[in-house]
């Protein structure tokens, strides 16, 4: 595994977890979560974006629901109780892995 596509799963699984995240705390939609992951430093198209979501969903972590707003459809999606399990292990692991992080702030690199 290169560099560079370790860095872009790390980049997804972190955007990943900010999609649960919210839409944890209330029914989001993708143009929401471009603006919001974008105050966050992610700047994602909803090329990228949209296929994130349909996958999540289909792994039945999200449901959504589509209504109407202002004349338009709008899918919003919300966490499902898989969504929320899986949002408390990446809780869990990302804790645990800062915690690490902190406490050896400047390991000693293998020669």
């Amino acid at each position: 595994m290169t560099l560079t596509s370790l860095s872009r799963e790390l980049f997804l699984g972190f955007v990943k977890a900010h999609i649960l995240y919210h839409a944890g705390r209330e029914a989001v939609y993708g143009l929401w979560l471009i603006e919001e992951l974008a105050r966050h430093g992610y700047e994602l198209s909803p090329g990228t974006l949209y296929p994130i979501l349909h996958k999540l969903e289909e792994e039945g972590l999200l449901a959504s629901e589509k209504q109407v707003v202002e004349g338009k459809a709008r899918k919003y999606y919300r966490l499902t109780a898989a969504g929320q399990e899986a949002l408390d292990r990446v809780r869990e692991k990302a804790i645990e892995l800062l915690d690490e992080i902190r406490e050896n702030a400047s390991p000693s690199r293998p020669d």
